[in-house]
């Protein structure tokens, strides 16, 4: 009975591990991997009874949604100049990046994410 458990939790973790690492190199593939991931987020946590596993598909989502909400926010700025809407969006591609692997890190040693 216990091997199914920890199978399980095997899974679950390589999952996890996926999910954050289609998000951190989401640029490659211009968010269309993070489009995925969210998706997957979505559906894993509904499942999900484990409170850190819950916690970080949490996280993944609030992660995504708060990049999309800053970067519709910085979007006027291309207007004005390229360059300052570019040198926003990187700011905002730079803050994903390091949520993705703060997240990531937190994960491995199995900790919350915040």
């Amino acid at each position: 009975m216990s091997e199914v458990i920890d199978m399980k939790t095997s899974s679950n973790r390589t999952v996890m591990h996926i999910l954050y690492g289609m998000h951190a190199i989401s640029w490659a593939s211009m968010g269309t991997l993070a489009v995925i991931a969210l998706i997957v987020n979505y559906i894993a946590r509904s499942d999900e009874t484990d409170g850190l596993f819950r916690e970080h598909h949490s996280y993944m989502i609030r992660t995504f949604w708060w990049t999309m909400l800053w970067l519709l926010v910085t979007s006027p700025l291309f207007l004005l100049l390229f360059m300052p809407g570019a040198f926003a969006w990187s700011i905002v591609g730079f803050w994903y990046l390091y949520r993705c692997i703060k997240g990531w890190l937190r994960f491995s040693n199995n900790r919350m994410p915040q």
